[in-house]
């Protein structure tokens, strides 16, 4: 039996935390505000974020983060992505040498352009930066949270990943191995600026053909991207590349598909947004890649479409429209 602790009591924190209690372990759940912790621990469930999953007798839920981390051989991120910076920082002081730091953040650090390993690295100094290891795939926690069969990635140094891959692994849950975080955090963040083009679609009521055309262009994308940053090609055709690009571009779990999906029906993001109760984290990491794309040079034009729809009210339709008339080209790649 481990000490864990999960930092961030959403969806996803909640489900993980959920899975590695049930396997034995002893499981802290942190939630940042205080009165919320009190009723998830005292409810037993998160019924705001996942509501129906019972928690295991060996989870807990806390605000406090004096003496958080004492005892503790696994450290689990799963706050947004803008917010991770924050977050490590205020435990800094309690890691040690003997901790394995694992990431599920999805996303670029939008006033830096960072990945969140990157970000991680900076918050502990560099210290014990080959313990951290990204955890990333197509999952969803609600179908998790139900046990339904589901394949992730845990890439890093080789044998914190392959500790990562034993604590995980249930019978429903298959853990994969891997070395490429830059690209599995490359994956893991584009795609869900992906997503919201793929709702956009939905939106504007277009078909099939359409999102196969997405999903492959995006795609192409997402490997142009991951190169330029010293990305594992190969890393895009597993789980966290086209696995995740997938899952989050077609699923009715998808927050940001969602928000494109209001998007295409004429709504505005201040809007959308203000009616979720979970983050969408698509809308920052549009500008963050957006921005380091123009920084290197790399091009991106669904990116560079959903990047002005969302940041410079540019009209849907047109932007579309505008992708379809472009100079023709061989598609590799």
């Amino acid at each position: 039996m481990e000490k864990i602790i999960v930092m961030g009591a959403g969806s996803w924190g909640t489900a993980l935390a959920i899975l590695l209690a049930e396997k034995g372990n002893e499981v802290t759940l942190w939630e940042y505000e205080n009165e919320k912790a009190v009723t998830v621990e005292r409810e037993r469930e998160n019924k705001v974020f996942l509501p129906g999953a019972k928690f295991p007798e060996t989870l807990h839920v806390t605000s406090e983060l004096e003496g958080l981390l004492e005892g503790a051989k696994y450290v689990v991120f799963s706050v947004p992505s803008q917010v991770l910076r924050k977050v490590i920082g205020s435990i800094t002081t309690q890691l040690t040498q003997d901790m394995i730091l694992v990431n599920t953040a999805k996303g670029l650090e939008m006033s830096t352009g960072l990945r969140m390993s990157e970000v991680m690295k900076e918050e502990i100094l560099g210290k014990y930066h080959k313990n951290i290891v990204a955890l990333s795939g197509p999952t969803h926690a609600e179908e998790v949270a139900n046990k339904l069969p589901t394949t992730i990635l845990a890439a890093g140094e080789e044998e914190k990943a392959k500790s990562v891959q034993e604590l995980f692994t249930t019978n429903n849950f298959r853990v994969y191995l891997g070395k490429d975080i830059i690209g599995v955090e490359v994956g893991g963040a584009v795609k869900n600026c992906l997503a919201i083009a793929a709702g956009v679609c939905d939106g504007l009521g277009y078909g099939d053909n359409t999102k196969a055309a997405l999903i492959t262009r995006g795609l192409a994308e997402i490997v142009r991207f991951g190169r330029s940053l010293g990305a594992d090609e190969r890393t895009f055709t597993g789980l966290s590349g086209i696995g995740d690009l997938i899952v989050t571009c077609a699923s009715k779990h998808s927050r940001n598909r969602h928000v494109g999906e209001k998007l295409g029906q004429g709504m505005n993001l201040e809007q959308i947004l203000s009616e979720m109760v979970m983050v969408a984290e698509g809308v920052p990491t549009v500008k963050a890649v957006y921005e380091k794309a123009q920084e290197l040079e790399v091009t991106m034009p669904i990116l560079e479409a959903v990047y002005k729809t969302i940041y410079e009210d540019a009209d849907a339709r047109k932007m579309v429209e505008e992708l379809m008339v472009r100079n023709l080209k061989e598609e590799f790649y």
